[in-house]
């Protein structure tokens, strides 16, 4: 295996077992109550899940776009069926996540106009390079979101993992299926796309980029 294969597979691996860096945020806490879901919405630290929740409402719904930008380039071609399964997951991700938003009576982004934007742009900009400039898109956003998703679980399993024991299902259901997008587009001839290596980390940049604004604005 070559330096570089190691460090991925460590890096997935990393990923999957979940060591991350937890997300600092305070809150007041308040008295408990059970929502039709399971979730408990009283008693909980306010600050860290309307965080958490208006940041991965913002991501899923970004993650549409992309996939939507994609299936407009690349729809009726051989890749097409494999995009739109993907995406289908991520509407049930969005689906999910616009519930829980309600539920917890979170506000959304304020930048979710521009996220619908570049997110289209983004997918179908890297379509435009071929079914490998898309798979190359699907690696470096998904591979963002599992860490991001498993820096959430350390924050919250940090915080009181029964608590938010329903939350936790969701995020790690989420963060596994990210993952399997992840694997797809290496199994699609991602590393295959021109300039693979830097438009990773170009796309990885902005999606560090976004996660940031989304969870402050």
């Amino acid at each position: 295996m070559s330096c570089a294969g190691a460090v991925a597979s460590c890096s997935l691996w990393w990923l999957r077992t979940g060591a991350p860096r937890p997300l600092a945020a305070s809150g007041r806490r308040i008295g408990v109550r059970l929502c039709s879901s399971g979730m408990v919405t009283d008693n909980i630290n306010r600050a860290v899940v309307h965080r958490i929740l208006r940041v991965d409402h913002a991501g899923e719904y970004g993650a549409n776009r992309i996939y939507a930008g994609q299936m407009a380039v690349l729809g009726r071609s051989s890749v097409g069926p494999v995009i739109q399964k993907m995406w289908d997951q991520e509407k049930d991700h969005l689906k999910k996540f616009n519930e829980l938003m309600v539920t917890f009576r979170v506000r959304p982004t304020i930048l979710m106009p521009f996220w619908n934007v570049v997110g289209f742009a983004l997918g179908a900009g890297t379509a435009l390079l071929g079914k490998e400039g898309a798979m190359a898109c699907t690696v470096a956003v998904e591979e963002s979101i599992a860490l991001h998703y498993n820096n959430q679980i350390r924050t919250l399993m940090e915080e009181d993992p029964e608590k938010y024991e329903a939350l936790l299902q969701v995020i790690k259901k989420f963060r596994d299926e990210e993952l399997e997008h992840h694997d797809t587009g290496l199994e699609h001839d991602a590393e295959l796309a021109p300039a693979y290596a830097v438009l990773k980390r170009v796309i990885q940049a902005g999606c560090g980029a976004a996660i940031y604004l989304s969870e402050r604005f």
